[in-house]
């Protein structure tokens, strides 16, 4: 069988133009070069199907390299996540995972070459005089009265910066560029700067630590990237990238390339706004099912193959936009149309006594497990006297439109027999609390003998047995905020403003088909009529818990 074809994209233009001209010797090298500050989201995920993507098509390579520059913000639990959810994706990363630190001497040798050649040297101004001096978008900058210090100055005030003599923030090194360029990124942009902190990968071996925009190229260098792609949000930053490898001694000339980062609705994607929503207790914790982290949308269903397919339709340009939550919910209900077995799940509970059951009687009933797919196989349903029905499934009095249980008339119980229902029991405040049925035990896998009499049945319904189903915990959610955009807010408001009060409900005292006893946590299945779930890590065999993925169908509107 061919493989299919990957879209054509810009990027894919530039790499096919740079093999067709023999650059790079035709190889195409890539990386994945998360900061290891949180951990990743589903605009993430668009950026490792693209980069390892890229290099999977090309027979190239794609390092996993941790960009972990701020030992303040990063932690070894990030660091395992971010691996486990490129493994999840289905990606496999060339070698063993790379680490920025792991090049800090060389960086600093080569921050060394730059005060040599006199491209560098060391600040005394204060964190704030620097932002002064640096002006703005309007405001060209001025440069500092400590810019012009000597090279033997600044290779011994750089000395006493690594060997800790220097406080934190008494002093910073910085390229010497153009102060008066309109790219503010260009304006002498500090290259070091002294953190006293235990760094997670090297310990206290420095208390320097460089700047995120000076070590990103040159580890790409030092790794023979061949296409270092961002996002656009980077674009600014490109000349002062070239800068740094054109001015150091690094065995390649790596470029940069920025597309458009996947934004969606009704989310954030921010990682200090994820990470608040975690601290502060506004959702469990990283890897909430309502959270737009890989690790979340895993546990609340989704598959490798709907985030991949969902990345792939979004595309890759360089225009910026909004992809409608739907699109991602569209991807998963897809896979799992295909894919999920099928069970019954009654998530409100109403009992039904079936009066001309013989008591003890259990009989098992044949379902497919897949009805489109007979390759998976049947599964056995048991049914007793006493059964649960969805207590939406029944009305006194309904018109013809209702076309579930009504009192004196009758449905089909899911892949079982017809019943009709004949009286209802009530509780001491009048709610009603079990409905009393007959069944015709002539109707397994066929209408009743009477139905052009006393008419058609009304429809069908599912149903779990109330001695042989399992009881379990179902918990459904909703999109976490209510507002499209919630970035967007009035004064006095944050994005907090508009989180959605409802975006979990959890049902207890919920029934499914005994056959579900002991799965393990992320198996999903259709819950017929219901939706898609998913098995909660916190499942346990004295307790199910399922967690809602999607609906059988769109239920938001779109965004105008």
């Amino acid at each position: 069988m061919s493989e299919t074809k990957a879209p054509s994209n810009f990027i894919r233009q530039i790499i096919d133009r740079d093999l067709a001209e023999g650059k790079n010797d035709g190889q195409v090298v890539t990386r994945f070069p998360p900061e290891p500050n949180g951990y990743l989201h589903i605009g993430h995920a668009k950026s490792i199907c693209l980069n390892f993507g890229v290099a999977e098509s090309y027979n190239g390579s794609c390092n996993l390299r941790f960009d972990d520059t701020n030992p303040e913000k990063e932690e070894d639990e990030y660091i395992q996540s971010i691996k486990q959810d490129v493994q999840w994706l289905g990606f496999t990363w060339n070698g063993q995972e790379k680490f920025a630190s792991d090049y800090f001497d060389r960086l600093y040798e080569l921050a060394v070459e730059l005060i040599h050649k006199g491209l560098a040297y060391v600040d005394s101004l204060s964190p704030e005089q620097i932002a002064e001096y640096r002006g703005n978008f309007t405001t060209p900058g001025k440069p500092s009265p400590y810019r012009e210090r000597s090279v033997e100055e600044n290779l011994a005030l750089f000395e006493q910066m690594r060997s800790g003599e220097m406080d934190e923030g008494a002093a910073v090194l910085r390229a010497k560029i153009d102060m008066q360029s309109a790219n503010l990124n260009l304006r002498d942009p500090i290259l070091y700067r002294i953190r006293k902190k235990v760094h997670h990968q090297t310990g206290d071996k420095w208390v320097i630590y460089p700047m995120y925009d000076f070590t990103h190229p040159l580890s790409d260098a030092l790794e023979g990237i061949t296409h270092s792609l961002c996002t656009l949000e980077f674009e600014d930053h490109r000349p002062f990238y070239d800068w740094v490898i054109e001015h150091t001694s690094v065995p390649a000339s790596p470029r940069q390339y920025e597309f458009a980062r996947l934004n969606l609705n009704y989310t954030v994607t921010s990682k200090r706004k994820l990470k608040q929503l975690v601290d502060e207790g506004h959702v469990e914790g990283w890897n909430d099912p309502r959270m737009p982290t890989i690790s979340g949308l895993r546990r609340r269903g989704y598959t490798p193959a709907s985030l991949r397919t969902f990345c792939e339709s979004v595309g890759v340009s360089r225009a910026d936009s909004v992809v409608d939550m739907g699109m991602l919910e569209a991807a998963i209900r897809d896979d799992l149309n295909q894919h999920a077995p099928r069970a019954m799940c009654v998530l409100n509970p109403l009992k039904v006594v079936i009066e001309n059951w013989e008591g003890g009687k259990e009989e098992s009933l044949t379902a497919p497990v897949h009805p489109q797919n007979e390759t998976m196989g049947t599964r056995q349903v048991p049914m007793t006297r006493e059964i649960y029905i969805d207590r939406e499934d029944f009305r006194e009095e309904a018109n013809k439109k209702f076309k579930r249980l009504v009192l004196g008339d009758r449905v089909r119980l899911r892949y079982g027999y017809v019943v009709r229902a004949t009286d209802v029991v009530r509780d001491d405040s009048g709610e009603i609390v079990e409905v009393r049925c007959s069944y015709d035990p002539d109707t397994l896998g066929k209408n009743p003998e009477n139905a052009d009499d006393q008419g058609k049945l009304r429809g069908v319904i599912h149903w779990v047995s109330a001695s042989k189903g399992e009881p379990c915990e179902v918990r459904l959610y909703d999109r976490l905020f209510t507002a499209a955009n919630p970035n967007k807010t009035e004064e006095g408001q944050t994005f907090l403003s508009h989180i959605n009060p409802d975006s979990l409900s959890v049902l207890d005292g919920c029934w499914v088909e005994p056959g579900l006893r002991g799965v393990l946590a992320e198996t999903r299945y259709q819950f017929e009529r219901e939706g898609y779930f998913c098995v909660d890590q916190s499942s346990s065999a004295d307790k199910l818990v399922f967690n809602q993925t999607v609906g059988l169908r769109e239920s938001w509107p779109k965004d105008s």
